[in-house]
């Protein structure tokens, strides 16, 4: 290439890779796939080399990172927080190690840790407590997110040890929690997050620290900015020391002596990457040795002895044959590609969420596209984009839709929403989901009324709203499909024993628009009855830690309309519980258990309870039970078939107890009222 062509594609691939770059770290929106920056930066880094009086100090590949936010406190780093060279196949891995061992003559080995897909933060302890979180910012100078980091249960307050230290890792969000709050998102009309990096950087940018906590955040530490008193040698050693601090660390690394095993690594974990609960976009190898770190040293914006493998792009190409358009219990109308069936990450895909018209139109999406698809978080399919040079001649751009598929009535745009809204309450289809919604596990827990079953019940009339459930009879139930007597009775039992159920399972199974599961419980605990909360305002309920004014305008709206206090009555006349039967704060200060104040994990299937019920029971006893094994584990109970999370248990040397030991735990324990 003649230089004044390179200076044109310089400056090309510049601009497009800084609007990419701020997209990505500062709006947590990627406007392009990982794999695309990646081969626009490579390029980039190509022709710098070749003609280096291109080279100016604005440019991407001497930067680290995006800008500072005008919304936090900066903080300037003691040491920068540098990012890492890039390898994309076995070949690049070859040559970074024969340069490490060019750099030096002392003996070399790496490290190898998962290359965590979250946001890069810095956690400052003195005499173990923990003072200061920070973003990485443009690398010297970061983004003071203190309040935020203290919601993310993973990072202790207290070190198990009084040191002064500075500790760097990444904040990120698991899958489930991920595919969760777009659900959530996609269901209230907002827009949803491309990915769960996006996810996690765009929680901790809020201003609002009870938003920051609903996100189920956690952490991933990876290195020391100054080692100080710890004694680590290795880098290996080093994380092993964070272990004993109480920090949290990916156990999943491995000490490899060649890159011949690192390759076993990388390819390990390609094929292990879809099972995991977080998102890794590679494979991180460090030189293991500080010494050889030290003596390796530093470019300008990355360590020499570090180096990023970072994995292939999985996407697939298929055809999109329709749009289809579903609508969710509080209206919301979302998108669906109907495509040619094609294999992404393990699993066969013919759906794919467009979430809504304005992801459409901006990807320019038409019936009869070709597209690329991926799976947002290894979960999630999506259409990322259109190849255009195989658009049929005749294409025209998709129209959005005017009415409801299902009512005929007009969708609106209700304001500051993305979404598309079926407002008619009388909605079949908004009918439909609120019923399935109302008997879910959450909710009310009507076991054995599937959707196909609700959807029967409400084509033949026999319910129009929640509270016809309660007066269905036997001669009712055996008129629907595949409905017999023994089957009629298990549902009459199952929808009777809900009638039992604590007042935050009805407000949760009411469907409140920003009313989830931990609003109710907080809303039930606080107000004792339906008639407490059907008569609080707005101030009372944002008195409340944790409840902020969205939920409190969406609840004394709903509660202000006279077809719900209808529905109440009918409720209370039907003789469902209308109060709260959950153990408060105050008896909690009571409880003799062995649970009180301890972790547990469930594993396994369990017999005497479901997980559920046992999840409940514990936590009425003062108990936390959580989803993951961690040194931070009090008690394991494995039911039958225990799996991964026994085998870390044991590992850990975590107290393991068997379901008959739990439920002996649970029926001995006492409260002040027992």
């Amino acid at each position: 290439m003649k230089q004044e062509d390179a200076v044109l594609r310089i400056e090309e691939l510049r601009k497009d890779l800084d609007k990419w770059n701020t997209a990505y770290n500062d709006a947590d929106q990627p406007l392009v796939e990982d794999h695309i920056f990646d081969k626009a930066y490579a390029e980039l880094v190509a022709l710098e080399a070749a003609y280096p009086e291109l080279v100016t100090p604005d440019s991407i590949t001497q930067r680290v990172g995006g800008a500072i936010s005008t919304g936090f406190t900066k903080v300037t780093h003691d040491s920068p927080m540098l990012s890492l060279g890039n390898a994309f196949n076995k070949e690049d891995l070859e040559a970074f190690d024969k340069r490490i061992r060019k750099l030096t003559e002392l003996p070399i080995e790496y490290m190898c840790e998962l290359k965590i897909d979250g946001l890069a933060v810095s956690l400052k302890y003195e005499n173990g407590r923990f003072v200061q979180g920070a973003t990485r910012g443009d690398g010297r100078i970061g983004e003071e997110i203190t309040a935020n980091l203290n919601t993310v249960k993973s990072i202790p307050r207290r070190l198990a040890q009084p040191l002064t230290i500075e500790v760097r890792g990444e904040c990120y969000m698991p899958k489930t929690s991920f595919a969760e709050l777009n659900r959530v998102r996609e269901e209230n009309g907002h827009e949803v997050f491309a990915n769960p990096r996006n996810a996690a950087a765009g929680s901790l940018r809020q201003l609002d620290t009870k938003v920051v906590a609903e996100r189920n955040l956690s952490t991933f530490l990876y290195s020391v900015a100054d080692l100080g008193s710890l004694s680590a040698t290795t880098q290996s050693g080093a994380l092993d020391e964070l272990d004993r601090l109480g920090l949290t660390t990916n156990h999943e690394r491995r000490i490899c002596q060649n890159v011949a095993e690192i390759w076993e690594f990388v390819q390990e974990f390609q094929e292990k990457r879809p099972h995991l609960d977080y998102e890794i976009d590679g494979i991180v190898i460090k030189v293991n040795s500080l010494q050889a770190q030290q003596e390796i040293g530093y470019t300008v914006k990355a360590p020499r002895w570090a180096i990023a493998y970072k994995f292939p792009a999985e996407e697939a190409e298929t055809v999109v044959n329709e749009i289809e358009w579903t609508i969710g219990r509080t209206g919301v109308v979302t998108p669906t590609a109907i495509m040619n069936p094609v294999r992404l990450a393990g699993t066969t895909v013919a759906r794919a969420s467009l979430h809504n018209m304005d992801l459409i139109r901006e990807r320019d999406i038409r019936i009869g596209d070709h597209v690329m698809i991926h799976k947002a978080g290894d979960i999630i399919p999506e259409v990322t984009r259109v190849v255009l040079d195989k658009r049929l001649a005749d294409s025209l751009p998709y129209e959005a839709p005017s009415t409801c598929p299902v009512c005929d009535s007009e969708l609106v745009h209700l304001d500051e929403e993305v979404a598309l809204r079926c407002i008619n309450p009388m909605c079949p289809a908004q009918i439909k989901e609120g019923l399935s919604h109302f008997v879910s596990r959450n909710a009310m827990n009507i076991d054995g009324l599937g959707p196909r079953v609700i959807e029967q019940m409400y084509d033949k009339k026999l319910v129009a709203d929640v509270a016809d459930l309660y007066s269905l009879t036997a001669e009712q139930l055996l008129t629907l499909d595949k409905i017999k007597e023994k089957s009629a009775q298990n549902l009459l039992s199952a929808i009777a024993k809900s009638k039992e159920n604590s007042l935050e399972k009805l407000l949760f199974g009411l469907g409140i628009r920003h009313v989830g599961a931990k609003a109710g419980q907080i809303l039930a605990e606080n107000f004792k009855t339906i008639e407490g909360v059907m008569a609080a305002t707005v101030e009372e309920v944002t008195e409340i830690d944790s409840l902020g004014e969205i939920i409190a305008d969406s609840l004394v709206t709903y509660f202000e309309k006279e077809e719900v206090h209808q529905l109440i009555d009918e409720l209370r006349e039907a003789g469902v519980n209308l109060t709260y039967l959950g153990v408060t704060a105050a008896d909690l200060a009571e409880v003799d258990s062995v649970f009180k104040d301890k972790t547990v994990v469930l594993t396994g299937s369990l017999t005497h309870f479901n997980r559920n019920e046992a999840k409940a029971r514990i936590e009425a006893l003062g108990g936390k039970v959580t989803g993951g094994v961690s040194k931070k584990t009090d008690i394991v109970v494995a039911g039958e078939e225990a799996g991964s999370k026994l085998t870390k248990a044991q590992e850990l040397g975590i107290d393991v107890w068997n379901e008959a030991e739990m439920v002996a735990a649970i029926e001995g324990s006492t409260t002040d009222e027992t």
